[in-house]
């Protein structure tokens, strides 16, 4: 018993070993573009953040910084990513993602929300200096055009 308890120990030890191993190990193109990613989407969150917070009215409105945080929103919506996304970053070929095999099966589609989000964050840098209700007009088509990718590409959060 004591002789089983121990085998089954040694490969608890190597599996986990050699996951970690092979983590390390990964690709390190993959892993540049997958952290390039995750820094334009925290750069998406903050921008949004403070536009939210904004139309909520959680935060004071000012029209200089929600013109600005949307012209950031634009700037990074109309970025060509097109090399962060490379073949083999999904979350089941790369451990540290949550994008799904589904938008490298469907790129088109996901252009198309791309282009989607463009074109609604483009609006957004248009009324956000307007006045605090063209901001929260403008808001709702920025928010499915992320839902809409999200829905579609993106695992849940664990």
């Amino acid at each position: 018993m004591k002789k089983m308890t121990y085998a089954i120990a040694a490969l608890v030890a190597l599996g986990v070993s050699g996951a970690a191993i092979g983590a390390s190990h990964a690709d390190p193109a993959i892993a540049a573009a997958v952290k390039a990613r995750k820094s334009v989407m925290g750069l998406y969150a903050f921008n949004l953040g403070k536009l939210g917070a904004m139309a909520k009215g959680e935060m004071a409105y000012d029209s200089a910084a929600a013109k600005g945080y949307a012209e950031n929103l634009n700037a990074l919506a109309t970025l060509d990513q097109s090399s962060m996304w490379p073949a083999g970053s999904d979350n089941v070929s790369f451990a540290d993602t949550r994008a799904l095999p589904a938008m490298w099966e469907n790129m088109e589609g996901a252009m198309k929300a791309g282009m989607a989000l463009a074109s609604a964050t483009g609006a957004l840098a248009d009324a956000a200096g307007t006045d605090l209700a063209a901001l929260q007009v403008a808001m709702g088509p920025v928010g499915a055009a992320c839902g809409a990718c999200h829905k579609a590409s993106r695992a849940a959060a664990n």
